[in-house]
């Protein structure tokens, strides 16, 4: 088993960024906090795992947004960082890079400005991306004799499909927000004086279905990407099937019928 640190340890003499929990609103902010571009040290990514791994334990926290401070959301990484890192922690990028996803609980990203490299990488790594009209991604690697290393080419061919896979990543191409919503990258594009009213509203929007329903549907959702459709089916059966014992699908029935909002528990 992998240990997780206390939230405590987790957010102990932060690189880069802060974290801000409003337990009223069941919502924590992992922030980027390196304006004007935000650039994300070696140390840092490993610490944004840590957090990602605390945040994901604490019972306070229903939504994660992953945002930043300024007019940019990451340039990317620092590139003296990589000649500098050993083999051995460069292998594990793409592990800390992948702490979003690997959470049992849905987190945002609010993308505006440059979002490059691996700010666009953990970006990819979250459930939902809601990008401002001056937002920008790219990973631009190749312009450093280099390919994404976090995940990013990955993830993005997973979503727009080889051809701009390529356009992307092979001609370290920048995709506007707008750009990224037509081609299924951003879950919604807004003016730039919007994106933390959206993100709001996405999080209260998260906040009202049933905890255990939320976690299923994004494990299932993550477990089946590269399955076959009949396996897909069979294991959407068996988690339905699961969830149908639950307080809370028994809380949502009751609710239906009585023509009021469910008070769900998470169980």
């Amino acid at each position: 088993m992998i240990a997780v640190p206390s939230l405590n340890q987790a957010l102990t003499d932060l690189d880069g960024f802060r974290v801000e929990i409003d337990p009223s609103r069941e919502r924590a902010d992992v922030i980027l906090n390196r304006p004007p571009m935000n650039v994300i040290t070696m140390p840092q990514r490993d610490q944004i795992r840590k957090a990602f791994e605390a945040l994901d334990e604490d019972n306070r926290v229903r939504v994660i947004v992953l945002r930043a401070v300024g007019e940019n959301f990451s340039s990317g990484g620092y590139i003296k960082g990589f000649m500098e890192a050993s083999p051995e922690h460069v292998s594990r990028l793409a592990w800390n890079i992948a702490a979003p996803a690997r959470c049992l609980k849905p987190v945002i990203a609010a993308n505006r400005g440059y979002t490059f490299g691996v700010g666009f990488e953990i970006s990819l790594a979250c459930d939902f991306r809601i990008a401002s009209e001056t937002c920008q991604y790219a990973l631009p690697e190749q312009k450093l004799g280099q390919i994404p290393g976090s995940g990013g080419s990955a993830r993005l061919q997973k979503i727009v499909g080889i051809t701009r896979a390529k356009d992307i990543v092979m001609r370290s191409k920048r995709i506007t927000g707008r750009q990224a919503l037509d081609w299924g990258i951003a879950t919604e594009c807004v003016p730039d004086d919007e994106l933390e009213a959206a993100t709001d509203r996405l999080v209260n929007e998260l906040r009202a279905f049933s905890p255990i329903a939320q976690r299923t549907a994004k494990k299932l959702l993550n477990d089946t990407e590269d399955s076959s459709l009949s396996i897909a089916i069979e294991l959407e059966g068996h988690c339905y099937s699961r969830l149908r014992q639950s307080d809370d699908f028994r809380e949502g029935v009751e609710a239906f019928h009585a023509k009021r909002p469910p008070k769900f528990v998470g169980s």
